[in-house]
């Protein structure tokens, strides 16, 4: 079974990370939010849209890696 290298999981870490601090720091209010990785996975997947297909800047794996299967 193939794994993430090191890199790849601390990249996953900074790009969630991330996603939670902007949530925290755009919250108007100071009702506290919890870590939820579903909420966090519906932002990344925005923002991966929009950096992968719409400004074409760089590539799903690059972004947020993951172990691609292949195919027989």
């Amino acid at each position: 079974m193939r794994e993430l290298t090191q890199n790849q999981t601390d990249r996953q870490d900074f790009v969630d990370g991330a996603i939670f601090d902007c949530i925290q720091r755009v919250n108007p209010t100071a009702k506290e939010i919890a870590w939820d990785i579903e909420m966090i996975g519906d932002v990344r997947d925005e923002i991966e849209y929009w950096l992968t297909e719409r400004l074409k800047l760089t590539t799903k794996q690059k972004f947020y890696p993951s172990i691609v299967e292949k195919t027989k």
